[in-house]
């Protein structure tokens, strides 16, 4: 029986597709909706579908005021409570819950939890002890269970309560909390067991972070290094690995990984519900990140995965109140801000998005990611003179001559572009290729340019046509190579390949225009004028709609020969 399995089959097992007992806390202001119970349980089903937490626990919770011994309805209240992070109301609900439902696996495993945390370990053990192992919340119980075993004092008996779930066919899985175990009970084997789970999974950050720490609380500095530099050599970037660097380098002992049991048994959640995350189950997903948050409340990286969870189905502002929770002290603030702009930005207030970036850069002027945020906002914005500053700061410090650098020199170079500064745009776009020769997107753009300003045909044709053969089903890609032969006066070619790049893109207002010239060149004026029109009722910024509108109503009036048909 394999882990993955085991996630895939049982979700649909718990009903939570879709605060609590009379005089639970409310999330919201529902008061205006006077409706039945059986609408307030289909609003907070549809809510949770949508992963909308906070009104799907309103409306359950509502519901179970009036129906409080109905199963379904109690189930899924408990199940949005927890989702929603309000885990002391989830408990009391999971208890009611059990005396409908004796065997409601979830709900023994919150409750049982909530002992963990408590440090109650024997109501711990004797609530988690109620689940069978049928499921993937019985491992967890299972292995929670063993972490009470830790608790109390007993190791030996959490390593025999995870042999037997070896034998199912889950050793690899469990190597990295048997490691866990073995550090909180300060047994030697600890670090032998991270060892080995990090042979197992070299670049995964928890492993890579617990061993370094491991490593380093043993003296093993240069070992801890090399992992260190193992995992950054690979292009990674977590911020708690990062982190490390720091004190292993100045010899430091870095402290445990885990600072007590139920920062330890919080991996255990953090792992699983991850999973589950990637296997489309959001919503039992975000109960795990919780109970994962709930044990350890300084995992600020299970904050940011639940902040992306809340983001993958459009819960922006959700996901936006957790990001600004982060304290401005955590190594994952900067992360958090980023993330922050970029929903700000898809929910319409750019300029907030920019503003939070640039006190970002002032904070951290060499964080890669806030940098390139912001210069790509400002580019998106056509601030274009304000961007080129922050895409000259990412080539110094990335020292411009790698490969991967030519994305900055050629994002610098249509800033310059658009600024009317060709021969500084030129030399970016010519880095960039010396960086990336057969780069597609600065071909494309180069070659236009170059066909555009009526300069190096020959060369921007070559340029032009290689990029198409790498994206030939590029609209945009496509139209450069039309109009080069449009340019060219081989007008026949250019209709053809303006007709291909119409069907990539048929609602580009450019590709339309240029499309429109080259059916009048063909003398095709009735068609020439219906992509005109096209062109000026689809543009949106009125560049192009300046353009053809009087081409609409005179012509290609520059057309040798050619006049209004």
């Amino acid at each position: 029986m394999k882990f993955a399995r085991l996630l895939t089959a049982a979700v649909a097992c718990l009903g939570l597709a879709g605060n609590s007992g009379p005089g639970f806390a409310q999330h919201g202001d529902f008061s205006a909706f006077n409706i039945t119970a059986t609408g307030n349980f289909l609003a907070g089903r549809h809510a949770l579908d949508a992963l909308d937490t906070g009104n799907a626990a309103s409306f359950l919770v509502t519901a179970t005021n009036e129906e409080w011994d109905n199963a379904s309805i109690v189930e899924r209240a408990f199940g949005a409570l927890a989702a929603n992070g309000q885990i002391d109301d989830a408990d009391t609900m999971a208890r009611h819950l059990l005396e409908i439902e004796p065997n409601y696996s979830l709900a023994h495993l919150l409750v049982g939890t909530v002992a963990l945390k408590e440090r109650r370990y024997t109501s711990a053990a004797k609530e988690l002890s109620a689940i069978g192992l049928e499921d993937f919340v019985g491992i967890t119980g299972a292995v929670l269970s063993a972490w009470t075993d830790v608790g109390r004092g007993d190791f030996k008996k959490a390593m025999s309560g995870l042999d037997a779930l070896s034998d199912i066919g889950l050793g690899d899985f469990l190597m990295f909390h048997r490691a866990l175990m073995a550090d909180a009970a300060n047994d030697p084997s600890a670090t032998d067991y991270m060892a080995r789970a990090y042979k197992l999974d070299p670049l995964v950050p928890n492993v890579v972070e617990a061993y370094v720490h491991m490593l380093g609380n043993d003296g093993r500095f240069d070992e801890a290094k090399a992992v260190l530099d193992a995992y950054s050599a690979q292009g990674l970037v977590q911020q708690s690995v990062t982190a490390l660097y720091e004190p292993i380098n100045q010899r430091q002992l870095p402290g445990k990984y885990a600072a007590d049991i139920p920062a330890g048994a919080s991996e255990v959640y953090r792992g699983i519900g991850a999973a589950l995350a990637r296997d489309g189950a959001p919503d039992v997903a975000m109960v795990f990140l919780r109970l994962a948050l709930y044990l350890n409340p300084d995992a600020d990286v299970v904050r940011l995965t639940i902040a992306q969870l809340y983001e993958q189905l459009e819960q922006y502002d959700e996901a936006n109140a957790i990001y600004d929770a982060i304290s401005p002290r955590s190594i994952f603030k900067p992360e958090a801000v980023v993330q922050l702009a970029a929903n700000l930005d898809k929910e319409g207030d750019r300029a907030e998005a920019i503003r939070r970036l640039k006190n970002m850069v002032q904070i951290e002027p060499d964080y890669v990611e806030a940098i390139s945020s912001l210069a790509d906002l400002l580019r998106f914005d056509k601030q274009f003179s304000e961007a080129v500053p922050y895409y000259s700061r990412l080539i110094e410090i990335s020292g411009g001559d790698h490969p991967r650098d030519w994305l900055y020199f050629y994002l610098r170079a249509i800033c310059y572009e658009r600024t009317q500064q060709w021969p500084l745009a030129e030399a970016d776009f010519l880095k960039a290729l010396d960086l990336r020769p057969d780069q597609p997107q600065v071909l494309n753009y180069l070659g236009y340019s170059w066909v555009d300003r009526g300069e190096n045909y020959d060369r921007a044709l070559d340029m032009i046509q290689n990029a198409v053969r790498q994206s030939p089903s590029d609209g945009y890609i496509v139209d450069s190579l039309g109009w080069a032969f449009y340019k060219l006066g081989r007008i026949d070619e250019a209709v053809s390949v303006l007709e291909q790049a119409i069907h990539l893109e048929p609602n580009d207002p450019e590709i339309n225009d240029h499309l429109g010239d080259a059916y009048w060149k063909a003398g095709r004026h009735r068609e020439a004028r219906f992509q005109w029109q096209i062109a000026i009722d689809v543009d949106k910024t009125g560049e192009v709609r300046d353009r053809a509108t009087p081409k609409l109503e005179n012509g290609l009036v520059d057309d040798a020969g050619a006049g209004p048909s």
